[in-house]
């Protein structure tokens, strides 16, 4: 991005992987701005891979052969790539490309770089390769946390909670298409002189729960705070939005961090974030839970936890509901 921002243009841009989110925000801005709007009438052509007649490359490759007729470069963008099977003509054009056209694929999916055309593909010095994968649901917390750092860079008038970024991991789980279209409703959606995205907007905006959420399970499990705990638990187990396998994760990310955090020998607020890679914020639920839940706790909580796991795959467990499987762990947790 910040080479397409400086005007420099590849001749051929491959966009791949299972997470769209990348793939789209790169196509967005090469279609956007790789032309004047009077250059793009004749000079921009985008077609979709189900469209080719017999899911055959050529006509593209035909296309970016093609002079441009405003005399400047050329933009053609194959969408949905995948669909296309017959891809001989690309491994011709990668031997002489044409210098005033810009070739953008778009594959949903991971080519196949042991193919010999995506092999030659990857390893040429002028194609500019970018694979976009799903993000595990640990590292969506802080995929957000640091959207939301940069957004708050060019926006310092607005302040965003920190305690957004887990509820909306949680919720919207991996889909970051998802979860930048919830970030900019709450922006968009805010009340007139409110600067503020917290978790009472969230709720307002976006539906999702300021009390029933997994912060406040967090919260209540390092305050001991039971009833709460199992309030917060028993309504997981009778909503669809909250399924029990998914819920736990952030659990175990917080005990397997506590049990980390004990051992830390630097215990200030800046070791701490920088160690368990959170941000500086949550330090203090660290301080706070590491009295009550001592080292070997901890790490027995992260075996109930595993037992838990488990047991929702159908592993030594017959015939329990998430409800009972929910209040005999937050016990195990608390006793």
């Amino acid at each position: 991005m910040r080479a397409l921002r400086a005007g420099e243009y590849a001749p051929i841009y491959i966009l791949c992987g299972e997470e769209p989110y990348y793939v789209d925000r790169v196509f967005d801005f090469i279609s956007g701005n790789a032309l004047d709007a009077m250059a793009r009438e004749f000079d921009q052509q985008i077609v979709y891979g189900r469209d080719l007649q017999g899911a055959d490359i050529s006509p593209v490759i035909g296309a970016a052969r093609g002079f441009a007729m405003m005399g400047g470069r050329k933009v053609v963008i194959v969408r949905e790539a995948q669909a296309v099977k017959k891809w001989e003509a690309l491994g011709a054009y990668l031997d002489n490309m044409m210098p005033q056209t810009v070739l953008v694929i778009c594959y949903n999916g991971k080519p196949d770089k042991r193919q010999g055309i995506w092999k030659k593909a990857a390893e040429h010095p002028q194609v500019v390769w970018m694979q976009s994968d799903k993000l595990r649901d640990y590292e969506v917390e802080r995929w957000i946390s640091n959207y939301i750092t940069e957004f708050k860079n060019q926006h310092p008038e607005i302040s965003i909670d920190p305690r957004v970024a887990p509820i909306l991991a949680d919720h919207l789980g991996t889909d970051l298409s998802a979860i930048v279209g919830a970030l900019q409703k709450l922006i968009d959606g805010r009340p007139e002189g409110v600067n503020t995205i917290d978790a009472a907007l969230v709720e307002r905006n976006i539906g999702i729960s300021k009390d029933y959420n997994i912060m406040e399970l967090q919260a209540a499990l390092i305050r001991g705070d039971i009833a709460k705990a199992n309030q917060i638990t028993q309504y997981f187990a009778g909503s669809k939005d909250h399924p029990m396998i998914r819920e736990m994760a952030p659990l175990f990310t917080f005990f397997s961090n506590l049990l980390m955090y004990h051992y830390l020998p630097d215990k200030s607020q800046a070791a701490v974030a920088r160690e368990l890679g959170i941000n500086p914020y949550f330090v203090k639920d660290y301080v706070t839970a590491a009295k009550r839940y001592p080292a070997g706790k901890a790490f027995l909580i992260m075996g109930y936890l595993r037992e838990t796991d488990a047991r929702l795959k159908g592993i030594n467990n017959p015939s329990a509901k998430d409800a009972d499987l929910w209040k005999e762990l937050i016990y195990k947790i608390m006793h």
